[in-house]
């Protein structure tokens, strides 16, 4: 698991790791309770039981409290080894759906997506707090399946990169869209035909010079 990015740090005091994740808790389950229009940082203070100044000097607006909040969620999902390419991708799509079904999660996410589209600080903070530290899971995947011998070596590093963010998208994309737009089951019947769409793809593209 790659490390936690943590909020803009500042002089003073030590971090606690115990308020921060007091706060993150408190957040979550104000948004759930609330939704993001009537969130507060002065509600959030107040559930995690600290001042509001030590919300802000952690944090600069609800917008990087959010994403936070969101992002711990998303740290939790991993990559076993569980013996092939498929295998691991299935098993890492059935988490990704479950914790979207976590109600903090479903409209911790939705709301900082739609608050995104009129503020690009808040999604160039979803990008790096979030999107970019889940690339994590492709990169383990495939280097994994090169040393099973189920993917080829790498040739050009550019173009792996490019893969990895395009693998990512699709995934990503896919299962958010099922889960959260169309509101259809993500299932394991549906996750096995999906892994066998993205593979026959992967095949295709590992034979395109």
């Amino acid at each position: 698991m790659c490390s936690r990015t943590s909020p803009r740090s500042r002089t003073g005091r030590p971090r606690s790791v115990e308020a921060d994740a007091a706060i993150l808790d408190a957040t979550r389950a104000a948004l759930v309770e609330l939704g993001w229009s009537k969130l507060t940082m002065g509600d959030v203070a107040g559930r995690a039981g600290v001042a509001k100044t030590t919300l802000y000097r952690r944090w600069a607006s609800k917008n990087e409290l959010v994403v936070d909040a969101v992002a711990v969620l998303f740290d939790e999902l991993e990559l076993p080894d569980l013996g092939s390419l498929q295998a691991d991708i299935e098993n890492v799509v059935l988490q990704f759906a479950a914790l979207l079904q976590r109600p903090e999660t479903k409209t911790a996410l939705m709301a900082v997506v739609a608050e995104s589209t009129r503020d690009e600080p808040l999604r160039e903070r979803i990008r790096t707090s979030i999107v970019d530290r889940q690339k994590r899971l492709v990169l383990e995947g495939r280097q994994r399946a090169q040393e099973r011998g189920e993917l080829p070596a790498d040739r050009d590093p550019a173009s792996v990169d490019r893969t990895d963010d395009l693998i990512f998208d699709v995934i990503a994309g896919a299962v958010v869209h099922r889960a959260l737009v169309s509101a259809e089951p993500v299932d394991e019947a549906w996750v096995k035909r999906f892994t066998a769409l993205l593979l026959g793809g992967l095949s295709a593209a590992a034979a395109t010079p």
